[in-house]
This record gives C-alpha cells, structure tokens and sequence, in this order.
C-alpha cells in the first residue's frame, strides 16, 4: 500500500496494466453489475441541472428510466448511482454506430452543451474508492469484461494510475498526482 497525504493506494494500481479497449468490451462495463454507476453526494445536484442538456443524447428506454426512477437511485446502503435500464445498462448509457456503449453525459460533455465530463466513478474506472473518517483507499477492481484493457495496457507498458492520469487529477489535484508518479516510480526502482 502507499499512503500519500489522505489516501491509501493499492500497490495494484502501480503494478497493474490497463488501457480501455472499447472496441473489445464495446462498453461492457455501462450494462453489466448490479446497480447504475456510483454517484458522489456533489454530483447529484450537478446532475439535475445538467439533465436537459444530457437529455437529447439519451435512448427512449434510458429516457423513460429516469422519468419512472428519478435521476438517480439510493441503493440498499443509502449510496447513490445512475438509474438502470431493466436492471441492465445505465440509463445515461447510448450505443453508437458500432454498437459500443458511450455515455450521454459525456457525449453532451464533449459537445460543450455541459461542464461536467461524467460521474467520478465511471471517470475513475477500475479504480474504486472506499471513504472511510480519515482517509480514502483506492484499490483496482479486478473484472473479467476488462481483459483486453488488462491486454492492451500490458501491450503498450501504462500502468493502472498513468492510464487514469486525467481523472486522478480531477479528482485529487496535479500536485497529489505528481506526488503519486514521484511516490510510484520510486517503488518501481526498488522492485
């Protein structure tokens, strides 16, 4: 593990190779498990002031999810996440002309129609982030629909934490990441 200021980082997530391969999973991870993508508290009301804009990107069947389930749900454990189309895909989830899942928010993102790229949790993926009082643990999630990421990333030497350079930044700040590369490449020289 290493601990840099209030977080604590799975060695995987030095040691692990990723790179996603969308053309391999086609957005696998949009429609598979059990809940929507997790939301942050924050993101809840950045959401609904955004849904008009993400609103034009989405399928019938996504629009119609969130018109009988809201924006968002609040899980079992009283977490938050996207709304799900029949238990499978993401409600904010579209296909594109390949039949790879993209997101809504992101597309409507990318057209300059909204200032939030997507949820941190789908920005940050395979890394998943666990609060505890004091600190934050960011540990790799292993998943099978992710081989050929695993692949890909291992084909083309980026690491787990260089693939997610954009969203570590968003999410802790450029002078935490450059810590983390300082910190991650100093445990490289030691293996």
């Amino acid at each position: 593990m290493i601990v840099l200021q209030n977080t604590v980082i799975s060695d995987d997530i030095r040691d692990k190779f990723f790179v996603c391969n969308l053309e391999k999973c086609k957005g696998a991870c949009c429609v598979e498990g059990d809940l929507g993508a997790p939301l942050a508290e924050d993101e809840l009301a950045i959401l609904a002031d955004s849904y008009e804009h993400i609103k034009p990107y989405m399928t019938g069947a996504g629009k119609l999810a969130v018109e009988e389930q809201g924006l968002y749900i609040t899980d079992f454990e009283g977490d938050y996440s996207t709304p799900t189309i029949e238990n499978r895909e993401c409600a904010y989830a579209l296909y594109d002309e390949k039949g790879i899942l993209k997101c809504a928010i992101e597309q409507a993102y990318y057209d300059g129609k909204i200032s939030w790229k997507k949820p941190i949790s789908c920005h940050l993926y395979p890394i998943r982030i666990t609060k505890y009082d004091d600190f934050e643990a960011l540990n790799y999630d292993r998943w099978s629909i992710c081989a050929a990421a695993c692949n890909f990333g291992e084909e083309l030497g980026v690491r787990v934490y260089q693939f997610l350079k954009e969203p570590l930044i968003r999410k802790y700040g450029e002078g935490w990441y450059n810590e983390l590369t300082q910190l991650m490449e100093a445990e490289e020289a030691k293996a």
